[in-house]
C-alpha cells in the first residue's frame, strides 16, 4: 500500500515552503522541463490548479504571517517548523517531513522531491509519528524487583550498572561483557559505539547485521572487494530483465518496488524465485518456486544453460574475472535432472529463465535475507555473484548485484560500526588498524590495549550476537576467552530476531547483569522477568531498562541500502525520560572511567536538560578522517544537509545532479549523486560525487568509476589476479592491472612529488587506507585516474572459504536424507568465532533419529508490510496493530486437510527444540505442501501464553503473538555464523 499527498502548485512539497531548517530550494521549480513524466513530476504537476488550495488546507499550514526568527506562523499564530527527516524502517531510505507545531510534532508528508521515495510512503512510512510520540514507549529508567519492573532514577540506573560492569569485568574480565549494538542507531552513534566498547577493552560486540546480510557482506566482498549493493533501487529503472530471489521486496521493501514497476512499464522482465508464492511474485513475468535451502542448484542450474548456449560473456570473464573455468566444471556437473531433484524445477522453467536473463541484457539480481541465512549462506551468496559474473552484469548501469538491506542504518552499522572482526571501515583488528583508529581518535594505541586482556586478546575477532546464547551456556573450558559471559547489554536490538528461543531464555536467566537500551522496551524486558517451570533464577542477577530517544529526537546520517548518506534533522526534543543514545554512552563511559578519551576528538554540546552529549556533526566529521577504506570521507555535514535541502536537482534515475548551488550555503551540487553514495573519496574538498554503481570501468574515477579491488594479492598458483590490459576506468593513466597504492608504489611511478609537503609528511610510510592527508587518493584520482584500491579481477573461486567454489550442502535439519547422504554439510568446528560449533554431527544425528517423519514440513519465516524487525516498536504502533492482530502460520490445503485443520483455528506448530507455538492457521496455497510459513515480527506470547504482565506497567506492544524464533533450530554459517532462520523442520497440529 502506498499513501501519498498532493503537493501544492507552487513547486515542492507544501511543507518544504514553511522550513526555516531547510532553504527553500527544497521545493524546486515546476517549470523546468523533465526530460521524461516520472512518478515525481506527474505528482508535482497534479498540483496544478485547484488541486494545489486542497493540498494546502489538507496540511493546515496555510501561512499568515512569518515570525520574526523565521519560522513560519500559522493562521492562529502558532509556531509552525518542517524537519526533514528519513524513515526508520527499512533500508530504502523514504524521506519525510515532520510538521512540528509549538514543539509537537502533528502530522507527516511524504518528500515528493525524493529521488528515492518519490513521494511515496509504506503502511509504516506513513505511521513514523506515532514512533516518536508513542504512548507504549519505555518512558523512564526501571530496575527489575521482585519479578516486577519498578521506577529509578537516570543516576541510580547508571551508578548501578556501572558499578556491576565494573565488577565483573574485575573478577571475570572485559569479555565477559558482551554489547549488542543497534542496526537503528545513525552512523555516528554505531562509530561512537565500537569506540566504546574498545574503550572498555573487548571485541565482544555485533548488531543486526550478523543475523541479516553477514553472509553477503562475506560473500560479496570476498567476491569482487567491498560487501555491498552495487547499484541502487533508482538504477533498477534501467534493468532489461531482474531476477529476485529470496527477496519479498513488495512487503519488506515496499518503496523499492516504484522503481522496478517504472521498470516493468518500460519493458523490463521480471523473475521471482522463492519457496513462497509473495506478493513480489504477484507481480513477476515468471514465478518459480523452489524447496527451500537450494539456492545453489537453481543458479548453477541457470549458469548450465547459459554456459552450454554460450551466453556467457567470454571477453568481461577473460578480462575482469579470475577462476570461472573451476566454477565452470561444478556447474556442468549440475544436469536439469539433478537440478530438479535437489530444487524441484523442471528443465523447461530453468531454461526460461536463463534465457530471460541472458538475452535481456543489462539484467539485474536481487537478493535478501532469503538467501543469506542458511548455514552456506556464504556459498549462496557467492553464487549470485558468479552468475552475474558470467553474464558481465557487474559494473554495469541496469546490471548489479541489488542487495536490499533489512533496518533502517544496518549498511552503515555495519560499515562503521559494532562488529566483532574489525574496527570502522572494515579495519580490521591488527596493530595496524588499532593505531590508525586511534591516531583518529586522539588516544594513546599503548593505553587502549591496556584495557584488553592482552594484545591477542585485542587482536582477537569477538563473538557473535547469533552465538551470545552459548557464549553464556557453555562450559568456559570450551570457549576461545578467559571466561563466559556474564553480562549482557542490549542496545536497540531485539532478542525475538534471534533462533533457539528455549535456549536464549535459560541464558537469560543464568546473567549476572541484564542492561536493555531502547525507547520501546523490546521482548528482552519479558523475556528476562518472566518464570517459566524448570528454569531457575540467577540470584544474584540484576536487570535495567533505560529509555533511549528514538532517531526523530536527534539529529545525524543514516546509510540507505543503495550506500547514498541522508542527514536526518532532530523533530522533536527527547520525550519523557529519555536520552539521546550517544549522551547514554558518554554519561556511562564517565562512570567507567574514559569519558574524556571517547570524546577526545569529538565537540560536546547541551543535550536534553542541559547536559552534555557528543556532537552528531562532529562525529560524523571524526568519522570521515578515520574511514578511509570504504570513502566514508568524503560525505560531510555540510555536504550531506546541502543534498536534503536540494532533493528536486536529483535525477530520479541516474541520482546525479546536473547543476545546481545550495542557496544556502553556496555550496555546488554540480555532478553529485544523491547521498554521495560510498565510496566518496578523498576529503570533502576535494569534491568526489560518489560512486552510484560500483566498479564502473565506463565513468572516470573522479565521475564515480571504479574497477574490482585488487585487496586478495597479485598472483595465485601462478595465475595473474591483476585486471586484463584495457579493462581500467576511463581516462586511467594505467590501462593493466595494478596492486593497490601506498608510499612505495607512489615513488615508484614518479608521483610522490605530487603530494604537497604537508602530504608528504603525512603519507610517508603509509597506504591509502591509513594515509590521514588523503594525499595518496588525491594523487591518485585527480591527478592520474587512478583507482587507489588498484585495479584486479573479481574472484569467482574463493581460496580462503571452506568451499572455493560454492557447494550445495544440505541443512542441518531437513526432510530430505535420501539428498542428505549426497550433499552433506560442513565437519564441526572446535574454536569457531571463539565457540564450537556443531554441523555434520548434528546433521548425521537428525537423520538418524528420523527427525523428518516426526517433523515432516520445512519451516520458513519472512517479514510482513506493516511490521518491521523484531516488532515491539511496529506493533506499538495503533495504526499498524489494526492491520494485523495475530501471528499466524500459512499452510497448504493439502497439507491442512491431512490434519483435520481449517482456516483460521488456532494450531500447533512444534519443532525438535520442543518448542510449541499457538498461532492461527492460514490455509493458501502461497506455501507448497511440503512448507510453511510464518512471519518473525512476533513477540508477547510463550508457547501459547501471553506475556503481558512480565513487560513494564504501559509499556508492552498492543499486538502480541509467538514469536517464530522461539522454535527455530540449531545452525550457523560457515563463515559469518549466520543464523540458520529460511530452513527448519516442524509438524503443525490443531490446537487442543
Amino acid at each position: 500500500m502506498l499513501l501519498t499527498r498532493k503537493s501544492n502548485a507552487a513547486g515542492g512539497s507544501t511543507s518544504a515552503r514553511v522550513s526555516s531548517g531547510l532553504s527553500s530550494s527544497l521545493a524546486g521549480s515546476l517549470a523546468r522541463a523533465l526530460p521524461t513524466m516520472d512518478r515525481r513530476g506527474f505528482l508535482k504537476r497534479s498540483g496544478i490548479g485547484i488541486g494545489a488550495g486542497i493540498a494546502a488546507v489538507q496540511v493546515g499550514l496555510i501561512q499568515k504571517a512569518k515570525a520574526a526568527d523565521g519560522k513560519a506562523a500559522g493562521a492562529d499564530g502558532r509556531k509552525v517548523e518542517v524537519r526533514r527527516t528519513v524513515c526508520t524502517h527499512c533500508s530504502v531510505g523514504c524521506a519525510s517531513d515532520a510538521i512540528v507545531e509549538n514543539g509537537v510534532w502533528v502530522r507527516q508528508e511524504p518528500v515528493f522531491d525524493s529521488p528515492i521515495n518519490l513521494g511515496a510512503h509504506c503502511a509504516k512510512g506513513a505511521a513514523l509519528r506515532e514512533h516518536g510520540h508513542g504512548e507504549h514507549r519505555l518512558k523512564y529508567p526501571m530496575k527489575l524487583v521482585n519479578g516486577k519492573y519498578q521506577r529509578i532514577s537516570w543516576d541510580e540506573a547508571l551508578n548501578e550498572i556501572s558499578a556491576r560492569m565494573l565488577s565483573i569485568k574485575k573478577a571475570s574480565g572485559p569479555d565477559s561483557v558482551f554489547f549488542v549494538g543497534s542496526s537503528k542507531h545513525n552512523n555516528e552513534q554505531s562509530a561512537l559505539l565500537r569506540k566504546f566498547v574498545s574503550f572498555f577493552g573487548t571485541n565482544n560486540t555485533d548488531h543486526q547485521a550478523r543475523i541479516c546480510h553477514s553472509t553477503t557482506v562475506a560473500g560479496v566482498a570476498n567476491t569482487w572487494g567491498y560487501g555491498a549493493m552495487t547499484n541502487s533501487y533508482n538504477d533498477m529503472q534501467n534493468s532489461k530483465a531482474a531476477l529476485y530471489i529470496g527477496s519479498n521486496a513488495a512487503e519488506a521493501h515496499p518503496v523499492s518496488m516504484l522503481h522496478m514497476l517504472h521498470a516493468k512499464e518500460n519493458g523490463t522482465k521480471m523473475i521471482v524465485v522463492d519457496p513462497r508464492f509473495t506478493r513480489t511474485a504477484a507481480k513477476a513475468d515468471q514465478y518459480i518456486r523452489i524447496r527451500s535451502g537450494t539456492d545453489i542448484p537453481f543458479l548453477w542450474g541457470l549458469l548450465y544453460h547459459i554456459f552450454k548456449n554460450g551466453w556467457e560473456d567470454k571477453k568481461y570473464i577473460n578480462d575482469r574475472v579470475y577462476g570461472m573455468d573451476k566454477v565452470r566444471e561444478e556447474v556442468m556437473t549440475w544436469t536439469p535432472e539433478k537440478v530438479e531433484e535437489a530444487c524441484g524445477v523442471p528443465e523447461a522453467e530453468m531454461y526460461k529463465a536463463a534465457e530471460t536473463m541472458a538475452k535481456n541484457r543489462p539484467s539485474t539480481l536481487v537478493w535478501c535475507m532469503g538467501q543469506t541465512q542458511h548455514s552456506i549462506g556464504n556459498a549462496m551468496v557467492r553464487a549470485s555473484c558468479i552468475v552475474q559474473l558470467a553474464l558481465g552484469n557487474i559494473g554495469v548501469s541496469g546490471g548489479g548485484a541489488n542487495i536490499f538491506r533489512g533496518h533502517d542504518n544496518v549498511q552503515g552499522a555495519t560499515d562503521v560500526g559494532p562488529n566483532p572482526d574489525s574496527l570502522p571501515g572494515y579495519y580490521g583488528l591488527a596493530a595496524g588498524s588499532w593505531k590508525h583508529w586511534c591516531a583518529v581518535w586522539g588516544v594513546d594505541y599503548e593505553w587502549v590495549k591496556k584495557q584488553y586482556v592482552s594484545q591477542e586478546m585485542m587482536e582477537k575477532s569477538g563473538t557473535t550476537v547469533s552465538r551470545w546464547v552459548d557464549a553464556v551456556l557453555e562450559k568456559s573450558e570450551h570457549i576461545d576467552q578467559d571466561n563466559t559471559v556474564k553480562a549482557m547489554v542490549f542496545w536497540g536490538h531485539a532478542p525475538n530476531s534471534q533462533t533457539r528461543g528455549l535456549d536464549m531464555k535459560k541464558a537469560f536467566d543464568k546473567l549476572d547483569l541484564l542492561v536493555v537500551i531502547d525507547p520501546y522496551p523490546s521482548a528482552t524486558a519479558a523475556m528476562a522477568a518472566m518464570k517459566v517451570d524448570g528454569q531457575e533464577l540467577n540470584p544474584n542477577r540484576a536487570v535495567y531498562l533505560l529509555p533511549a530517544a528514538t532517531q526523530f529526537e536527534t539529529s545525524g546520517s543514516v546509510t540507505a541500502s543503495n550506500r547514498s548518506l541522508q542527514w536526518r534533522e532532530k523533530v522533536i526534543e527527547p520525550l519523557f525520560e529519555s536520552r539521546t543514545d550517544h549522551m547514554i554512552m558518554y554519561q556511562l563511559a564517565q562512570k567507567l572511567g574514559f569519558g574524556k578519551e571517547l570524546v577526545a576528538k569529538i565537540k560536546l554540546v547541551p543535550g536534553k536538560g542541559g547536559m552534555m552529549e557528543p556532537e552528531p556533526e562532529s562525529m560524523l566529521e571524526e568519522i570521515n578522517r578515520g574511514s578511509w577504506t570504504i570513502g566514508y570521507t568524503g560525505q560531510s555535514p555540510l555536504r550531506l544537509k546541502a543534498h536534503m535541502r536540494n532533493m528536486q536537482m536529483f535525477d530520479v534515475k541516474t541520482l546525479r545532479c546536473k547543476s545546481g548551488k545550495d542557496a544556502e550555503t553556496g555550496y555546488d551540487l554540480s555532478g553529485d549523486y544523491f547521498g554521495l553514495p560510498w565510496p566518496c573519496y578523498g576529503t570533502p574538498e576535494l569534491k568526489h560525487p560518489g560512486s552510484p554503481n560500483l566498479y564502473d570501468t565506463s565513468k572516470s574515477m573522479m565521475d564515480g568509476g571504479g574497477n574490482f579491488r585488487a585487496n586478495f594479492g597479485v598472483e595465485k598458483d601462478g595465475v595473474n589476479l591483476l585486471a586484463e590490459d584495457g579493462s581500467c576506468s576511463k581516462g586511467s593513466e594505467i590501462t593493466t592491472g595494478y596492486p593497490e597504492f601506498d608510499h612505495i608504489l607512489l615513488k615508484k611511478l614518479g608521483w610522490w612529488d605530487d603530494l604537497t609537503e604537508a602530504e608528504k609528511k603525512a603519507a610517508e610510510g603509509k597506504n591509502w587506507k591509513t594515509d590521514l592527508s588523503g594525499g595518496i587518493q588525491r594523487v591518485c584520482m585527480q591527478v592520474h585516474g587512478v583507482h587507489p584500491w588498484g585495479n584486479a579481477k573479481a574472484r569467482a573461486v574463493v581460496w580462503n572459504f571452506p568451499d572455493g567454489v560454492p557447494l550445495h550442502r544440505e541443512p542441518i535439519y531437513g526432510t530430505r536424507p535420501d539428498l542428505v547422504a549426497k550433499y552433506p554439510t560442513h565437519d564441526d568446528k572446535k574454536a569457531f568465532w571463539r565457540m564450537p560449533t556443531l554441523y555434520k554431527s548434528l546433521q548425521q544425528k537428525n537423520v538418524e533419529e528420523k527427525l523428518y517423519e516426526k517433523f515432516p514440513i520445512i519451516l520458513t519465516s519472512g517479514r510482513l508490510v506493516e511490521y518491521e524487525g523484531g516488532g515491539e516498536e511496529t506493533r506499538s504502533n495503533p495504526w499498524l496493530a489494526e492491520l494485523q492482530q495475530e501471528n499466524f502460520v500459512e499452510i497448504n490445503p493439502k497439507a491442512a486437510s491431512a490434519r483435520g485443520i481449517r482456516n483460521n483455528d488456532y494450531v500447533v506448530v512444534s519443532t525438535p527444540t520442543g518448542a510449541r507455538l499457538k498461532v492461527r492457521a492460514l490455509v493458501t496455497q502461497r506455501v507448497g505442501e511440503d512448507t510453511a510459513f510464518i512471519p518473525f515480527h512476533f513477540s508477547g506470547w510463550w508457547q501459547g501464553k501471553d506475556m503481558i504482565d512480565s513487560y513494564p506497567e504501559g509499556a508492552h506492544p498492543i499486538v502480541r503473538g509467538e514469536a517464530v524464533n522461539t522454535a527455530t533450530t540449531y545452525g550457523y554459517d560457515s563463515v559469518t555464523m549466520m543464523q540458520e532462520t529460511k530452513t527448519t523442520i516442524c509438524n503443525i497440529e490443531k490446537w487442543a
